[in-house]
Formats: C-alpha cells, structure tokens, sequence
C-alpha cells in the first residue's frame, strides 16, 4: 500500500485503534503490532493544501508558497493569543471564521505529566489521543481561538503548557486527580476570567464540570531509551511495531513521529 501521509487516524476504545492514512487509503495499525513491518518513503512530496510536489515540507505538509500564504501556516495557529483576525489582516478569514471564531475548550491532561492545552470544539477526544495523554478532561468552554489562547496563558503561568515527548513514551505516568487539579488551579485565574468575561461578554466563557477522560494505548513494550527514525536521513523504516502512543509508532529500532512526516509518499508492508 502506498500513499501520502497524513496524521494517525484515532479512535476511542478500550484501547485506541489506530490506522496509517495513505493517500484515500487507509491501513489498520493495531492487528500489527508485534510483528514487524516497512515503512520506505519514496523521495517525493505532495503539499497537502495544493498537492504540487515539493522539495521540502513546511508546517507539516506543505509546500513554500502555501505555508507563506494560507492561514492554517500562520504563526497564529501556534500561538493564538495572536490572532489578528479582528485586525482586518487574516489570511484567509472565512478559514478564520469556520476554524477560529468557533467554540474551544481548555483542558488539562496528563501527558508527560499535568499541562494545559486548548482545541477546537470539534477536536475531542482526537487532541487528546494525538499528544499522548493518558487522561483529559475540559475544564472550560470559551467561544473562540484567540480566546482560548488567552485563557490558557494564564492557566501556563501555573502548570505546563507543552508535552515532553521523550517522557511520554517511556510509558504511562501516575494517575492526576485531574478534578482536584482543576479546582486548585481555577481560582487562582478568577480575576483573568473576570477581565475576560467583561472585555468579551459574559457568555464568553462557560465553566465546565465534565467527567475525566481515560485513554489507553495499544502498547506492548515502551522503550527505555528514545532514539527516533527519520525519512530525510533514511528512507527505510523497518522494525518490530511494538505500539502506537500518541503519533508515534513505537518500533523495536526506534521511534517515528508519523505527523512529522505529513504529506511524505510511503510504502508500507508487513514482512
């Protein structure tokens, strides 16, 4: 089976089921693992937004001219608390309204341990799943990206905002009382919300008192040192698939980040 990539398609289970897409393509992870398979990237890349070929990948996936013009590329999607939507100088601003000026929820998550992240409202549980956490839960409801941005800089004053990677594929951490984390935390940005509630509108923000969600990962052996594969210094990954966590498949010879590789042209068998 060949194809372009795209990210890990995830589904909540038990355990998560996982397929590889390649191109329209799909192939089903999960009844691999323990057994060994091939990755082989071909040399060549399709941007994912226009799918001329390209040399080079910029923002996971795209060509040179798409990542300078397309807002999906801008650096406001990194970091949302800059978004220049009400600005006037958007990109793209339909994107912008059907992707930004849309409902987004804070979160807490145990990853590498407690941190705080933000998604789109369309995004659950597959956020979760795609940065490796083992238990989520939604702690608010806020009615766009630019504020949910601002809503989680002041919540990373106080916890993490970022995942390490290397820890979170050592295995799975203690389990957080994500609720009690929650409760501590939340009143400590009460006067944030406050000034947010009164520059936004009082149905800005929407207080959330979701269960915890719990995930669990289709792995048979983490890895107890982190060496990680990569297609532009080797086209062939071959190996034991071992697990799937987060994006990344988890082989006997090392670790691959499958979003990294967004729009790379690969092959995959089963050996």
């Amino acid at each position: 089976m060949q194809g372009t990539l795209s990210k890990l398609h995830s589904q909540l289970g038990d355990v998560v089921e996982y397929h590889l897409p390649l191109g329209d393509q799909r192939f089903a992870l999960n009844p691999h693992i323990g057994q060994p398979i091939r990755l082989t990237f071909t040399g060549n890349i399709f941007c994912d937004a226009c799918g001329k070929k390209t040399k080079k990948s910029y923002s996971q996936g795209h060509c040179f001219p798409c990542m300078k013009s397309l807002a999906r590329c801008d650096m406001c999607i990194m970091k949302p608390e800059t978004c220049h939507y009400a600005k006037g100088t958007c990109r793209e601003p339909q994107w912008g309204e059907t992707h930004c000026m849309v409902p987004h929820y804070v979160y807490l998550s145990n990853t590498s341990g407690l941190k705080v992240g933000i998604t789109r409202h369309t995004q659950l549980p597959t956020r979760w799943i795609d940065q490796g956490a083992t238990q989520a839960l939604a702690i608010l409801k806020v009615k766009s990206r630019y504020l949910s941005g601002l809503t989680e800089i002041a919540l990373a004053e106080l916890v993490a905002d970022k995942t390490n990677w290397r820890a979170m594929l050592k295995g799975d951490n203690a389990e957080i009382d994500l609720k009690a984390e929650a409760a501590r935390l939340l009143p400590e940005i009460e006067q944030r919300i406050s000034e947010l509630l009164a520059e936004f509108g009082e149905d800005a923000i929407e207080r959330l008192d979701n269960d915890i969600v719990n995930i669990h990962y289709p792995v048979q052996q983490y890895p107890t040192k982190i060496s990680s594969h990569n297609f532009d210094k080797n086209p062939v990954v071959e190996g034991v698939l071992l697990g799937i966590k987060g994006q990344y498949l988890i082989f006997d010879t090392g670790v691959i980040n499958i979003r990294k590789f967004t729009s790379y042209e690969v092959s995959v068998e089963a050996l």
